[in-house]
């Protein structure tokens, strides 16, 4: 298990969203003008800059095997390189200029990582390739806790703050601390007496869970949809603004409170590699996204389609980082 960190912030200002919204199709130009190979594309890898197990990896690996699945793809590598919140995989792909190979699995939590970690790799330095989901996040015990409701834990956490323990597979920046500072603000809590602790992905925070060394966590509950299933975690509500099908949890605002909170993953690829690899990039990713199996894999995950391509998701993702960027500079993280 990754060293944790003990963290006490600020909370994020209430009107700020970070959260991904619009869900269409786009297709560039590029992308539709030939990126189409006969037969399925080789030789290609997608790096996950955290631990397996947790969102990322899961998304990475799900989105391999649709394409293997539907011969969009073969041979199609998926390898983990964890570290510092995601920045040490950041740092890879940013010096891996002009290859046309490699690709990184990515979301909001590499964002936030890039300004709080020592690192001069930013995600404005990647080429990006396309926002796959969002999915609402969920706030969740283990089966042994003596929270059985939100209410149960809100007030818990209200008489002593610092003494329940708040679990993310994020760094500051992330989802999985962005959403529990919202909530604490939502709920009349002071952030600064929030004590968070950080690990690196679902992967790693699943045994804390667990072993009930948090009082509670917050995360994407498509990490840890068989523990759900089998009752050893459970969820006390999600953070979406309708209810995440398949769990059997009210969401903050059907318990009174005042909270949305999303978060959403994506591809990105090194600086400068070719048009050509680009589009075939993308389009390998379109045709993915039309197959039945993503449509299964997004239902079974508790995924939202979020999908946008080329430079719309170059805009988006441009407009995450400088959002990010503003709030972790108001907190003094960055």
């Amino acid at each position: 298990m990754a060293p944790t960190k003990f963290i006490r912030l600020a909370a994020v200002a209430a009107g700020l969203m970070l959260a991904a919204t619009g869900c269409g199709v786009t297709s560039t130009d590029s992308a539709s003008s030939g990126a189409a190979e006969s037969g399925p594309v080789s030789g290609l890898r997608i790096m996950v800059p955290n631990s397996p197990g947790g969102g990322y990896d899961t998304t990475a690996r799900v989105s391999a095997k649709v394409m293997e699945e539907t011969d969009i793809a073969k041979s199609l590598e998926v390898f983990n390189l964890s570290g510092a919140g995601g920045t040490v995989g950041l740092a890879r792909i940013v010096n891996e200029k002009g290859n046309d190979d490699l690709a990184m699995l990515m979301g909001l939590g590499v964002v936030g990582a890039s300004y709080t970690n020592d690192t001069d790799a930013k995600l404005t330095d990647t080429t990006p390739i396309a926002r796959l989901i969002q999915e609402p996040g969920a706030i969740m015990v283990s089966k042994d806790s003596p929270y059985k409701t939100i209410d149960d834990l809100v007030a818990a956490w209200k008489k002593d703050p610092s003494k329940v323990a708040v679990g993310g597979g994020s760094s500051p920046g992330g989802p999985d601390h962005l959403l529990p500072m919202q909530l604490a603000q939502s709920v009349g809590i002071d952030p600064t007496k929030v004590n968070y602790v950080s690990y690196d992905g679902g992967g790693d925070l699943l045994p804390a869970i667990l072993g009930n060394k948090l009082g509670f966590a917050a995360s994407g509950a498509g990490e840890f949809l068989k523990q759900i299933e089998s009752g050893d975690v459970r969820v006390l509500a999600t953070s979406g603004a309708e209810r995440l099908e398949g769990v059997d949890a009210p969401t903050l605002k059907e318990s009174n409170i005042d909270l949305e909170f999303s978060n959403w993953r994506g591809l990105v690829a090194p600086p400068e590699i070719s048009d050509e690899a680009k589009a075939r990039w993308i389009s390998m990713l379109e045709q993915m996204h039309g197959t039945e199996q993503w449509k299964k894999a997004l239902a079974d995950n508790g995924w939202t389609d979020a999908f946008i391509t080329g430079d719309e998701f170059t805009t988006f993702l441009t407009d995450q980082d400088t959002r990010v960027a503003e709030v972790l500079t108001k907190l003094g993280l960055a």
